[in-house]
């Protein structure tokens, strides 16, 4: 990637909506900048809010939505340009857990249905486990991949897979690879203070 293109999307930690523009028009945002025709534009606004569960809120404005609906408009926004990535940057982070864990499930039905390539930064090992084909664990500084741990959990994936012993065993995988790192980061920051 040299640049800005139409064939990724990112959702971000906030949602970024214009508060000016209707739920509707928020999500017609990049279908304005792709030169979609304002008939269409309407129709696919429409299906991408039907999708993430917010039909009803076509003409709702920003102020009018709680914080995950608000996330979930970005959502909408990101999958109605069909880009061929989706980047997603912490983007349930700010959200309470029961929303949190909501959004996360539309996202993997979502994903069953259109099959995109989604790359989703997170702090939570849960949701990385829960949500991930595929977990790379960063480095300290300078950010690089520590480790890449493949997560062979059955689809569709449901609470029962955050009860299972795989999933205990994913996690625990994890856990393993950020607490080495931690320790390792912490000598290398105690050895530039010597």
């Amino acid at each position: 990637m040299t640049g800005p293109g139409l064939d990724r999307a990112v959702v971000f930690q906030e949602a970024g909506l214009l508060p000016w523009r209707s739920a509707a028009g928020n999500v017609a945002l990049g279908l304005e900048a792709k030169g979609v025709p304002r008939a269409e534009r309407a129709h696919i606004a429409r299906r991408y809010l039907e999708l993430v569960g917010l039909g009803d809120f076509l003409d709702a404005h920003p102020r009018q939505l709680s914080g995950g609906m608000k996330q979930r408009v970005g959502l909408a926004r990101a999958l109605a340009v069909d880009p061929q990535v989706l980047l997603m940057d912490e983007p349930f982070a700010a959200l309470d857990a029961q929303t949190r864990d909501r959004i996360g499930q539309s996202l993997l039905d979502i994903w069953a249905q259109q099959r995109k390539t989604v790359l989703f930064v997170t702090h939570s090992i849960d949701e990385a486990v829960y949500l991930s084909d595929r977990i790379l664990v960063m480095t300290f500084r300078p950010g690089t991949v520590r480790a890449e741990i493949p997560v062979d959990l059955p689809r569709p994936r449901d609470e029962r897979v955050r009860n299972s012993a795989e999933f205990a065993r994913y996690r625990a995988q994890v856990w393993d690879q950020l607490a080495e790192e931690v320790t390792r980061s912490e000598e290398a920051v105690l050895q530039t203070r010597r």
